[in-house]
């Protein structure tokens, strides 16, 4: 009975949500908002990458900070937290790029170096990488910190792929998107570890999320198809939007459900 009630306790205090399809989804969104985001403030809004940068850091500060200090999963505020930190990463990126003259063969070692370090250090503390287990605090911020790294590696390896080897974005994305399916089929049919199952596809959604946010952003003369950063910025975060509310309505119907008890 006890280790019942303390499953039930850390299923009720975990931070994540449950890794489904519209998880996915969402995520994928929300790796092109930080993609189109970052550029319609950048170039449309004239705040530059500097400005841009420190708008963004400190709005990502202060909901990282409600999200810490919240008790359980709130479905609106970790995914704005995620559109927040993709941004973000993207930003990081790009100032390194732009800013700094780095390489993006170099910021791609470097995040990939220092997402690795991440992992090292939080397995080495806490004995594991899962996404179940984010119910203390310590948790938690290794959870970020290795989020924000795989979307700022993710930017600079799509940026590499689609920009720098010339692929472009619509090839890039079909080259990531079929990485994410072989390891979708690596875990359910050849039984692949499922903790690096998913974090292999949730990096391999950032370079995806930003092919195909310039795909449908970028003008035509620059391989994409137009739509323009602000379009596409507001149809995904709309439809963000849309899926986190129904997802909390969802979760709000689960929970006000109360079980039978059938014993006297």
């Amino acid at each position: 009975m006890d280790t019942l009630r303390n499953e039930s306790d850390v299923q009720m205090l975990s931070k994540v949500p449950e890794v489904t399809l519209w998880f996915w989804l969402i995520k994928v969104m929300a790796t092109t908002v930080g993609e189109t985001a970052a550029d319609f403030l950048n170039v449309n809004l004239n705040f530059g990458l500097t400005g841009t940068s420190v708008v963004m850091g400190i709005l990502l500060a202060v909901f990282l900070f409600f999200q810490v200090r919240a008790k359980e999963y709130v479905p609106w505020l970790y995914w704005l937290v995620v559109v927040l930190i993709s941004v973000v990463g993207t930003l990081i990126t790009d100032n390194l790029v732009d800013n700094f003259g780095v390489a993006l063969q170099t910021t791609s070692i470097i995040f990939g170096v220092a997402l690795l370090a991440t992992f090292v250090v939080w397995y080495s503390l806490e004995k594991t990488l899962s996404i179940h287990s984010i119910f203390t605090s310590r948790r938690e911020l290794f959870y970020w910190a290795a989020i924000l790294f795989t979307f700022a590696l993710g930017t600079a390896a799509g940026d590499l792929v689609a920009e720098g080897m010339a692929l472009g974005y619509a090839k890039s994305a079909l080259l990531f998107g079929g990485l994410i399916g072989a390891t979708t089929v690596s875990y359910y049919l050849f039984r692949a570890n499922a903790i690096a199952a998913f974090w292999i596809a949730y990096i391999l959604t950032r370079p995806l999320g930003a092919s195909c946010g310039d795909l449908l952003s970028q003008p035509a003369a620059n391989g994409g198809l137009g739509l323009g950063t602000v379009v596409i910025s507001m149809l995904f975060l709309v439809s963000i939007a849309g899926l986190v509310i129904y997802l909390s309505v969802s979760r709000k119907r689960e929970m006000a459900v109360v079980p039978i008890n059938l014993e006297e």
